[in-house]
């Protein structure tokens, strides 16, 4: 019977070297011990690196004008999230994968449905009590044609917004313009923070879905400037980086650093393209036990000699 020649493909050499006892049960348990107490004690001496919640009422403290100006986007329809399309509406088809222009979002479709005219304006300023005038400006708003809320949000967009003595003033304007009167009260609303409760949703004992607060702070201008501030934008490897200077998740450097070449830097598509290739290069590695001639490199090129050297110089 003819002997099967060696294949580095197929085939391992049984090693026939010197060879050393090994606790890895002991080494595994110091390790842990090791890596739990350091943990501990850098948590008690550094804290948390984590900034506090951003809420809606320091948003609209500290730059009302941005919140009035997001609050008005939402209620003309030409707001981030009103263009955004799926999950939350149908307005877009979203980014698509490729040159196979596979729209992953719309795929999935509409299963967080957001008008947010309702959502972050009419719906909450309804929830006032004894606001004889909000309620007058939204009976006003409802029975409106289209054309009669256009020319008001057309009015308003052309005004001149500041705040002055705790007031939103919006100059020049009308005195029947209801939209106003709606975005000057959610101001004052924003600020009292009965908005941040207002908008948050979820059934039972417990209200915890914060998903209409987050959509509309991002909305806004106020929050990207925070970001900013802590280098946690798309353009400053924001992915992989922490809040205060902190050292952040290094490991996803490889996905962040695709946000930072072109054409990825400046394409509407960056988050799907940079999705495909990660998926691509997952697979890739997941599949390099199986590839003939990749597999082989470690052996033939004996890289392992070096960093073993020790071993196979015969010091063990």
């Amino acid at each position: 019977m003819s002997r099967r020649n060696f294949n580095p493909d197929r085939d391992v050499r049984e090693w026939t070297g010197a060879q050393r006892p090994y606790d890895i049960l002991k080494e595994g348990a110091i390790a842990l011990l090791v890596v739990a107490l350091l943990t501990a004690g850098l948590a008690l001496v550094f804290g948390s690196p984590d900034e506090k919640q951003v809420t809606i009422q320091q948003w609209s403290s500290a730059d009302p004008v941005d919140f009035a100006t997001t609050a008005y986007s939402e209620l003309a329809g030409t707001s981030g999230l009103a263009g955004y399309g799926a999950p939350y509406n149908n307005a877009s088809d979203g980014q698509f994968l490729g040159v196979t222009h596979l729209y992953l979002a719309k795929m999935v479709g509409v299963h967080i449905p957001i008008d947010p005219a309702q959502t972050f304006v009419l719906r909450p300023l309804a929830t006032l009590p004894d606001a004889a005038t909000v309620r007058f400006a939204l009976a006003t708003w409802k029975n409106a044609s289209d054309t009669e809320r256009q020319n008001w949000l057309n009015e308003y967009g052309k005004a001149t917004l500041s705040f002055t003595h705790g007031q939103l003033v919006a100059t020049p304007l009308s005195l029947s313009n209801p939209v106003d009167v709606l975005i000057a009260s959610e101001t004052a609303m924003a600020r009292s923070g009965a908005l941040d409760s207002a908008m948050v949703t979820g059934g039972g004992l417990y209200t915890t879905d914060y998903t209409n607060v987050l959509l509309f702070i991002a909305d806004g201008g106020w929050f990207a400037t925070l970001a900013d501030h802590q280098h946690l934008l798309g353009d400053q490897w924001g992915m992989m980086n922490e809040t205060g200077s902190y050292p952040g998740q290094a490991w996803l450097w490889l996905y962040t650093f695709w946000y930072q070449i072109h054409p990825f830097s400046t394409s509407g598509n960056a988050d799907v393209d940079a999705w495909g290739i990660m998926m691509l290069l997952t697979a890739g590695l997941i599949l390099v036990p199986y590839i003939p001639g990749l597999r082989s490199i470690p052996r033939r090129t004996k890289l392992y000699r070096v960093i073993w050297r020790d071993h196979y110089a015969g010091r063990v």
